[in-house]
């Protein structure tokens, strides 16, 4: 019996001090790892710049799916921009790295590829993304949570930037300020009773809507209605016939390019002849490639000078992609993103030490006239994080955009 409970005593005090090392080591282990989380967390915003040989920064595109006919050009342009820099010697001596991953326009995965840019790439901002809904999904771990700036996405609100949010700098135009622009421009032109056709979806509307407002405060006189569309409608023989119905001196259309294309096509089928105005998702080579001849004379206005222009900035554009992107096309989508990628450069290079997050939100916050020369001269300041409210005319003339005058700000909607 002693035997026995002396036997059983040691075993219980030899898995009582098993235990007690087992213990001190799990909190060894476990206070390591801690250190080493935190470490990775103070280092997020910072891998990939420091004193190394590289700038890393990434962005989510839809390079698959509906909505890869922006994405891939986009990707291209800024592609073209990064390798023209880099083999010039890149930012300060540092080689861009743009790690850039498929969302297929998705909310949900662009939450997953922002934590994995972030988490395991390290990159040290979201530079030349693309989508409004999805860089809203992101926003909570990307802007909030990993304070990791989002600069130059393509898309977004005026709830962005008023107030401005953190970390958060945008360089196109709002397409309620687009729709300002071409109400003004059609009044300018003459027009007294303006007809808006658009999508009827809420975006849509809420766009459409900017127009009466700047139509009027150019002309008081002036006359506009708006006549909603099914969004997608493929068919638009009863739409023309419904313009035609209402007799306007003129047509805006905020409608997705396939749209605005089938509108141009059964309105010359129909014999309708009137001055058409567009917001910038019109101005595309798609447009034209739909509509055909029924496209000639379309007005609209971009985020960038039309890439048959012979600005020596968009002679470089076309250059570059010829040397650097052979193939892909150099249309205004691909020089969206060599504008964006052109302006996150200029404002990295004012940057003297490491390129962090930190350090580039400050940069961005004491920007002031960035001139990408392919698009309006941007300006940031700590309170002010949308760097243009400008926009470029451009009109379909021998079936391919042209720049008409120079970049325009519109009159203010309030």
């Amino acid at each position: 019996m002693f035997r026995t409970v002396r036997t059983t005593r040691t075993v219980r005090t030899t898995r009582r001090a098993g235990g007690l090392r087992r213990a001190t080591g799990a909190v060894a282990v476990l206070a390591a790892l801690s250190l080493t989380a935190a470490a990775c967390a103070g280092e997020s915003a910072q891998a990939g710049s420091g004193g190394g040989s590289e700038i890393h920064i990434g962005a989510w595109l839809p390079l698959t799916g509906a909505t890869a006919t922006y994405g891939v050009p986009e990707k291209a342009g800024a592609d073209a921009y990064f390798k023209m820099l880099n083999a010039q010697g890149g930012i300060n001596g540092r080689k861009i790295k743009w790690t850039v991953k498929d969302n297929a326009a998705d909310p949900q995965q662009t939450v997953q590829i922002a934590r994995e840019l972030i988490g395991q790439d390290k990159v040290v901002a979201i530079v030349n993304a693309n989508g409004t809904a999805q860089a809203e999904a992101a926003f909570p771990f990307v802007l909030n949570q990993s304070k990791v700036p989002v600069l130059n996405e393509v898309g977004g609100t005026e709830s962005w930037y008023q107030p401005p949010r953190p970390g958060l700098f945008g360089t196109q135009t709002l397409y309620e300020d687009q729709a300002a622009a071409v109400a003004a421009w059609a009044v300018q032109d003459g027009a007294k009773k303006i007809l808006v056709v658009h999508s009827d979806p809420a975006a849509f509307v809420n766009v459409a809507k900017q127009v009466e407002p700047v139509a009027k405060k150019v002309d008081p006189s002036v006359e506009v209605d708006r006549l909603p569309v099914k969004y997608q409608t493929t068919d638009y023989t009863p739409v023309i016939s419904k313009v035609k119905a209402a007799g306007p001196d003129a047509v805006v259309v905020i409608l997705t390019s396939p749209e605005a294309a089938a509108f141009l096509k059964e309105a010359k089928l129909q014999g309708l002849s009137l001055p058409t105005y567009a917001y910038a998702p019109v101005a595309a080579e798609s447009t034209i490639a739909l509509a055909k001849d029924a496209a000639e004379g379309l007005k609209a206005v971009q985020l960038v000078k039309a890439p048959s222009d012979t600005d020596p900035a968009v002679k470089e554009y076309r250059t570059a992609m010829a040397k650097y992107e052979p193939g892909q096309d150099a249309g205004f989508l691909a020089l969206w993103g060599w504008s964006n990628a052109k302006v996150f450069a200029e404002i990295a290079k004012t940057i003297k030490g490491s390129v962090t997050a930190q350090s580039l939100t400050a940069a961005y916050q004491k920007a002031s006239k960035v001139d990408p020369g392919v698009s309006p001269v941007m300006s940031f300041s700590a309170s002010s994080h949308l760097g243009t409210r400008s926009v470029q005319r451009v009109v379909v003339k021998n079936g391919v955009w042209t720049s008409v005058g120079d970049f325009y700000t519109p009159p203010a909607r309030r």
